[in-house]
C-alpha cells in the first residue's frame, strides 16, 4: 500500500492551486539546476538504479532507453519526443496529469533533455485532448515567464518545449508513427532498424517516451533511485497510476504502489466490485489491447508486469476495465476488434485483411449466427496477423479475442448451440405458414 508521502502526483486530482507559484510551494522545481549539475552519466544511472519501466505499455527501462542517445551531440541536434496520444481505450492517465499536475512533466522534460543531449521537447497530443492541451500550454507559457524555460533559464540548460496537437488517429501511438505524424506526413509506422535513437525525427537522434514515464523522473531524482526501487517487487518497481472503469462502484485514476493485489486496488479506491465479488466475471487489465482474465484468476494477482504475464495477460498502460455478470463478453471483445479494425492504418496486409474479417467473424459470433468450426479458424488467424505485423496494432488485435477464446469458449459454443436449435424449431413453423 501507496503512503501518501510517496505520491508523485500531489494534484492529479486538481484540487488544489494549479498555477506554477502553488506548484513550486509543493517542491516543483526544487533544486532541478542542482540535477542538471551532477551530469548526464548520474542522471542515467540513478534512472537505471531505479528500476523505472516505460508506463505508455511495453514496459522497457527507461533509464536504459535514455542511455541508447548518442553521448556525444555531432551535426544532428537531439530531440526529446513525448508521446501524450493517449488513445488505447480504457486509458486515462496521462490526460490528469496535462490537465491537474501538468509541471511534472515539463520538468522532467528538461532533465531528461539534458540527459540524452536534447535542447528541444514536442509533446505528441491525442487530437481529442483539447482542454489537456490548453492546460499544458498554459503550465509552459507560465514556465517561460517564470525563467525556467528558453534560452539561459535557471534551471541551467537552454531548453524549448512544443506541443503538438494530433488529429485524432489511434495508430499516431506508436512511436515511429508519432515521428512520421510530428514530420507531417501520413501517420504510418516506420520498420525498424533504424530506431529513433539514431534515425529519429527528422532523421536525428530522437527518444520518445509516454508521459508519465517522464513525469515521475524529477521526483526519482530529487529522493534517489533507490527510493523509488524500494516500492513494489523486483524488476517491478516504484508507484504507477491505474485508471479503473467498468462495474465497480467508483470508478478512478488513482497512484499505487505497483504489485498491489487486484482486490485491494479495487476495495481501497473504488468501494468494490457492483453487486459484490460473486458478481466479476471477467477483467482487462491493461487497456483494451490485452488479453481479457476472469474474475477468479486475478483476484489476487498483483498488479505488475510480472504478475499479470504469470495469468497470460499484462499491464499495459494500467487501465483496469471491469466486467460483471452483465457483460455480454462476446459483444465486448467484437467491439473491441471494431476499434482495431476502424484503426488500422492499412500498411500491413495481415493487419489490413486480418483486423476486418477477424471482427466480422466475432460479429456473428456474437450472435451465435456462426459454426463452431469457425473458432478454431479464428483463432488461427490471429496467429496469423500476431507478430507479422511492423508494429504491435496485430498483436493488439489478436490478443483481445484469443483471450475471449482461451477463458469463454463454452459461451460461444453455447450460443451457437442455442441460435441453430431457435432455428431448427421455426424453420417447421414457417413451412407450415406457407
Amino acid at each position: 500500500m501507496l503512503q501518501d508521502k510517496d505520491r508523485i502526483f500531489t494534484n492529479i486530482y486538481g484540487l488544489r492551486d494549479k498555477s506554477l507559484k502553488a506548484a513550486m510551494k509543493r517542491g516543483h522545481f526544487d533544486g532541478t539546476a542542482d540535477i542538471i549539475g551532477k551530469g548526464r552519466d548520474w542522471i542515467i544511472n540513478e534512472m537505471k538504479a531505479s528500476g523505472l519501466r516505460g508506463r505508455g505499455g511495453a514496459g522497457f527501462p527507461t533509464g536504459l532507453k535514455w542511455s541508447f542517445m548518442p553521448k556525444e551531440v555531432g551535426e544532428r541536434p537531439h530531440y526529446l519526443v513525448v508521446n501524450a496520444d493517449e488513445s488505447e481505450p480504457g486509458t486515462c492517465k496521462d490526460r490528469e496529469i496535462m490537465r491537474n499536475d501538468p509541471f511534472t512533466l515539463i520538468e522532467g522534460c528538461i532533465i531528461a533533455g539534458f540527459a540524452m543531449g536534447a535542447h528541444a521537447a514536442y509533446i505528441y497530443i491525442r487530437g481529442e485532448y483539447v482542454r489537456e492541451r490548453q492546460a499544458l500550454q498554459r503550465a509552459i507559457d507560465e514556465c517561460y515567464e517564470e525563467g525556467l524555460l528558453g534560452a539561459d533559464n535557471k534551471c541551467g540548460w537552454d531548453y524549448d518545449i512544443v506541443v503538438h496537437h494530433g488529429a485524432g488517429a489511434y495508430i499516431c501511438g506508436e512511436e515511429t508513427a508519432l515521428l512520421e505524424s510530428l514530420e507531417g506526413k501520413k501517420g504510418q509506422p516506420r520498420l525498424k532498424p533504424p530506431f529513433p535513437a539514431n534515425v529519429g525525427l527528422y532523421g536525428c537522434p530522437t527518444t520518445v517516451n509516454n508521459v508519465e514515464s517522464i513525469a515521475v523522473a524529477p521526483t526519482i531524482l530529487r529522493r534517489g533511485g533507490g527510493w523509488f526501487a524500494g516500492i513494489g517487487r523486483q524488476n517491478n518497481t516504484g508507484t504507477k497510476l491505474f485508471c479503473i472503469s467498468g462495474h465497480v462502484e467508483q470508478p478512478c485514476t488513482v497512484e499505487e504502489a505497483m504489485g498491489i493485489s487486484f482486490r485491494e486496488l479495487i476495495e481501497k479506491h473504488c468501494g468494490g466490485i457492483r453487486g459484490g465479488w460473486d458478481n466479476l466475471l471477467a477483467v482487462i487489465p491493461g487497456g483494451s489491447s490485452v488479453p481479457l482474465v476472469p474474475g477468479a484468476d486475478i483476484v489476487d494477482a498483483p498488479m505488475d508486469f510480472d504478475g499479470l504475464r504469470d495469468i497470460k495477460t499484462s499491464l499495459g498502460t494500467a487501465a483496469v476495465i471491469v466486467m460483471d455478470k452483465s457483460t455480454d463478453i462476446v459483444k465486448a471483445i467484437a467491439r473491441i476488434s471494431y476499434f482495431y479494425k476502424h484503426e488500422s492504418c492499412g500498411q500491413c496486409t495481415p493487419c489490413r485483411e486480418g483486423t476486418g474479417w477477424m471482427w466480422r467473424v466475432m460479429e456473428r459470433m456474437a450472435t451465435g449466427h456462426a459454426q463452431k468450426r469457425e473458432i478454431d479458424m479464428l483463432l488461427d488467424v490471429t496467429k496469423q496477423v500476431e507478430g507479422h505485423t511492423i508494429c504491435a496494432l496485430g498483436d493488439a488485435a489478436a490478443w483481445p479475442i484469443q483471450g475471449l477464446v482461451r477463458h469463454f469458449r463454452a459461451e460461444i459454443e453455447r450460443r451457437i448451440d442455442e441460435y441453430s436449435h431457435n432455428a431448427h424449431e421455426v424453420r417447421p413453423v414457417l413451412e407450415a405458414a406457407e
